[in-house]
């Protein structure tokens, strides 16, 4: 494979996704970090940029400027990652797709339904690939209990267990710290903070691994830090639209947890459990059987999970090897298209814009019934309700 061009907006120094993306997007080779606007610092983000190995002339010093450089290049990026403040996802993303740019976007992808909805559709109208990262989706074993539920190993799925809580915002002390009062600004991160910080994640996770996507909910949120103008805690009930029922539960208040990703899904014919924080090991279960560990990198396993084991079982594999398997997909469509040749089928498992704005729309939906005591709602966007 060709080595790709790529580029990253935002993820400066001291950012707390910048590197995972650095890592990521250069662990397999298949990317060479050419250009970057890194910073709302100009000087800051271009000082930074060189300090990288960005080459002088492509060390931008803001988006609006990469795309102009960019587009008049012969070795132009192949792919843009976005990660910046989320009200910027929607402006940068609609730019680089209309001057021809795949993109891989930060979520959430925009900041309401309607800008996912025409994100959507220019991603359509130009060919180009619009990603979303929900990184956890890469993880090896998450791709197995895909292909596990695919090929009915645990019969129809009945109900899915979904977490992702931390503790880390817990302390009301803490309320004025810059590095968490964004997320519960409405203007910076819009109408949710911790649902549409981290549980939509766990939604994601829990559609990509089932293969039912969300179609009515029933929200509860909950301020525990009465400060805060928007949810630290949120209970989320779904009806998916293949007849199963998910259970979601995200907080930032929950001291003693970590990380907190964890997914269970119950099937007619057994069930299965993991844990983000314990990637390599995946727990199932049959009706009236043993638990039996399923080892990440062991013989046997899908195609799908091969292809997203980084080292030899047995070792730990962490959060930077999930995001770098979102990037090794987008590597192959993208060089399977400039090479005239249909891709590696397990490499086309990556979120779309179509994942971005069901999440925006379940966003919305969340917000509605929570302000109506939980009233049932339909969580589909308009354009996917038929």
């Amino acid at each position: 494979m060709t080595k790709l061009n790529w580029g990253i907006i935002g993820g400066g120094e001291g950012s707390q996704i910048g590197p995972a993306h650095r890592i990521s997007a250069s662990l397999d080779g298949h990317f060479h970090l050419a250009a970057g606007a890194l910073d709302i610092d100009m000087e800051k983000g271009r000082a930074f940029a060189r300090k990288l190995g960005i080459a002088d002339d492509r060390a931008y010093g803001d988006w609006r400027a990469m795309l102009d450089g960019e587009s008049g290049r012969d070795d132009r990026i192949d792919l843009v990652t976005v990660a910046t403040p989320n009200a910027t996802h929607y402006g940068i993303t609609k730019a680089f797709l209309e001057n021809g740019f795949h993109v891989l976007c930060e979520k959430p992808m925009t900041m309401t339904v309607e800008e996912a909805e025409e994100i959507v559709a220019v991603a359509e109208t130009s060919g180009r690939i619009c990603a979303v990262n929900y990184g956890y989706s890469g993880y090896s074993m998450v791709r197995h209990m895909r292909a596990m539920i695919a090929r009915r190993d645990l019969g129809e799925v009945r109900l899915i267990k979904a977490e992702f809580a931390h503790g880390f915002h817990a302390d009301a002390a803490d309320a004025d710290n810059p590095r968490v009062r964004w997320r519960y600004d409405p203007k910076q991160i819009g109408p949710s903070a911790q649902f549409s910080d981290c549980g939509i994640h766990a939604l994601h996770m829990a559609s990509f691994v089932a293969g039912q996507e969300a179609k009515t909910l029933s929200a509860d949120f909950v301020s525990c830090i009465p400060s805060r103008v928007l949810e630290d805690d949120a209970m989320v009930n779904f009806r998916m639209d293949g007849g199963a029922v998910l259970r979601l539960w995200t907080s930032s208040v929950a001291v003693g947890r970590m990380h907190g990703l964890t997914l269970q899904v119950f099937g007619e014919k057994g069930g299965l459990r993991w844990e983000q924080e314990h990637p390599n090991q995946l727990y199932w279960t049959q009706v009236g059987g043993r638990t039996e560990i399923i080892e990440r990198g062991a013989p046997d396993l899908s195609p799908e999970a091969d292809r997203a084991s980084r080292v030899t079982i047995g070792h730990a594999e962490g959060m930077p090897l999930a995001f770098a398997n979102i990037y090794a997909d987008l590597a192959e469509v993208i060089a399977a298209e400039k090479e005239g040749r249909e891709p590696d089928p397990a490499a086309t498992l990556f979120p779309t814009a179509k994942d971005g704005l069901r999440s925006m729309a379940a966003i919305r939906a969340a917000v509605e019934s929570a302000q109506k005591d939980g009233a049932w709602t339909d969580a589909r966007p308009v354009s996917m309700r038929g």
